[in-house]
């Protein structure tokens, strides 16, 4: 299935999870949030939110600046 990932598609096995997802762009520490069809999804969900073909994934951290 395909999901867009921050405006790229992608394409996962049907029935992966966020937290799957993370693991094999190598991005668990490194996203601090994520939505999914612009609806936050809380970290600690992330292994129990299951994406659909067609979903938009948008994967925050954040930066310092000064």
């Amino acid at each position: 299935m395909t999901i867009i990932v921050n405006g790229n598609s992608k394409v996962f096995q049907d029935g992966v999870t966020l937290l799957e997802i993370l693991k094999e762009l190598a991005l668990v520490d490194k996203v601090m949030a994520a939505a999914v069809n612009m609806e936050i999804v809380k970290q600690d969900e992330w292994d129990k939110k299951v994406l659909q073909d067609n979903d938009k994934l948008e994967l925050l951290d954040f930066v310092g600046g000064g």
